[in-house]
Order: structure tokens, then sequence, then C-alpha cells
């Protein structure tokens, strides 16, 4: 009986390697663990249980709050959905406005017959309680999210780049501004003049707003014409622009967000961007109808409230100017 020569093993290269799962690799120490795999790699049998259905299918986790906000989101997930959920309430007191400024005047053709509808659905949007958490609070909350987010990601831009020196930060740019943004920004300084005239300016003159209406509006129309027609007709097209695009931006419409994967992807973009225009066109026509159309038209008002009228525009840099 002859000895047959035993078997060599065949030397594997590292591509072979690879292949079969026989990669070297270092080891890792204890530390490095992840803790749910360092008392064993197989869970207990309760624990398995609590992971699996009835049907034996692996359970649904989340660790998502009652209210649906998730306790491990960093600033931008916060800092974006106060300024989206900030702009769904002040879209309420948007559309009072809208209807009371444009659509009832339409319908009456008469400002002292829209002043009896104003009177009587302004309390629910400018009472002690419904003017703060309606228009004040949210308000405040989308423009001071929305810049505090721009300033986070300028501070995220200079952290990536390593910027330390005042040079460097200047060589870096800010992030990019899209239209809705700016806009926004536009519309800041011209709403804020506009509450200024109408909310703050008579309450620290007379010590309320009773004597604030449409007929205040029609008024100045009437007395300062030039600055009036201009500044209504800049508030009003900004806000509209602002608020349909910023609403096609949160429900997913602008055209940059145009799945790739579409058939024909420019085309759809095109379509969003003429519809997003149109109807902030169509808004915008329809409300400057109503406050140049009918409010602007209506005249000056007479007697003793035409004087306290006048005493608060003579308050008033620009319009005592013209």
């Amino acid at each position: 009986m002859t000895d047959k020569p035993l078997p060599t093993l065949p030397i594997l290269d590292d591509e072979d390697a690879g292949v079969m799962g026989l990669t070297q690799v270092e080891p890792s120490p204890v530390e490095e663990t992840p803790s749910e795999f360092q008392e064993g790699y197989f869970p207990a049998t309760d624990d398995l249980k609590d992971t699996q259905d009835h049907y034996g299918l692996p359970r649904r986790t989340t660790t998502a709050t009652t209210l649906g906000l998730g306790g491990s989101h960093g600033p931008v997930w916060w800092l974006t959905r106060i300024q989206k959920y900030s702009s769904y309430t002040f879209g309420i007191f948007t559309a009072f406005h809208i209807a009371n400024t444009s659509l009832i005047p339409l319908v009456t053709r008469s400002v002292p017959e829209a002043n009896r509808y104003l009177l009587l659905t302004r309390p629910y949007y400018q009472s002690t309680l419904a003017e703060p958490l309606v228009v004040a609070l949210p308000l405040l909350a989308h423009v001071t999210s929305g810049i505090a987010l721009r300033l986070y990601r300028r501070r995220q831009a200079l952290q990536r780049y390593g910027a330390e020196t005042r040079t460097d930060k200047r060589s870096i740019p800010w992030p990019a501004l899209s239209g809705t943004s700016l806009l926004g920004y536009t519309l800041l300084p011209l709403a804020s003049f506009h509450v200024w005239a109408t909310r703050i300016l008579p309450m620290y003159m007379h010590g309320d707003n009773s004597l604030i209406s449409l007929s205040y509006i029609s008024h100045g129309f009437a007395k300062h014409p030039f600055i009036s027609f201009a500044g209504f007709s800049a508030l009003v097209s900004t806000a509209v622009w602002h608020f349909t695009w910023g609403a096609a931006h949160w429900m997913g419409l602008k055209p940059n967000q145009v799945s790739p994967y579409s058939e024909n992807v420019l085309l759809a973009k095109k379509r969003r961007w003429y519809g997003l225009n149109g109807v902030a066109a169509v808004i915008t026509a329809l409300w400057l109808a109503g406050g140049l159309g009918v409010i602007g038209r209506a005249g000056e008002t007479v007697g003793w409230i035409g004087k306290e009228f006048d005493e608060l525009y003579n308050y008033i840099p620009l319009m005592h100017s013209s």
C-alpha cells in the first residue's frame, strides 16, 4: 500500500478572499462595539417578541411623540417646521383680511356697507386673545425662524470650510437666497409700515382703534394718492407672490421640486412656473380690484372723523411730506 500525498489547499489571493468572505480585518476594541451587541448578538426571547407583531413580522417602531414630533432632530428640522406651521396659522388672518379689503368691497361696491361687515368679522382676529395667537405670534415665529435658519446655515458653512479669520469668512459666500425668501424680506418693511400706520399709531394717538376702518384707508388714498396707490400695490403684489410660492414650497409644487424621473421634466417645470405665477396674478388682480377700484376711489371722510384721520396721517413722515 503506497502512501498518497496529502492534497494541498489553494492559496487565496485578496480578490478570492474578498469573494469568499475571508478578508482579514483589524480587530476593534470592546469600547467601539455598539452597546446593543456587547451583551450578546442574539436578543432575549422576550425582547424578540416585543419587536414582532402577531404575524411574526418585524414591528414598526418610531421615536415620535404623541404630537408627531421626534426627539432627535436638529435645529434645521425644528426651524423649518416652525416656519412652515406658523405660515399656516397666519394664513387664517390673511383669508379674513382679503375678504374684508377686497371681496366684500367688490360685492357691495360701497365702503360704508363694507365697513359693516368689517366690524362683524374684525373681532375674530383683533380681539385680545385672537390677535396675539393668530397674527402676532405666528408672524414673529415665521420671521425669526427664517432669519435663524439662514444664520445657522451660514454658521454650518463656515465650520465646514474651517473659516477662522475675518478674511476667510468673507471669502465664503452666504447661502443662496431664493426668490420666495427675497420676497419675504421685501415684504417685511412694507408690512411693518402698514401695521404701524393702521394699528400702532392709532393706538398711540387715540388709545384704541375703534375709528380705523376702510374709510381710513380711502381717506389716505384721497389725500395722498401717489404714495397710497404705489404703497398698496407694492404691499399686495409682494405679499401675494410670497404667499403663493411659499405655499407651493410646503406642498411640493415648486418647479424645482418636480421629480427627476418624470417623463418630461422641463415641460412639468414650465407648467408649474406659469401656473403659480398665474395664480398669484389672479389673486393680486382680485385684491387690487377691491382695494384700488372700490376703497381707493371712495374719497375722503368729512367731519370730525376726517379731522381725526388727518391728524393721524400728519404723523406719518411720507404722508406729511406729500
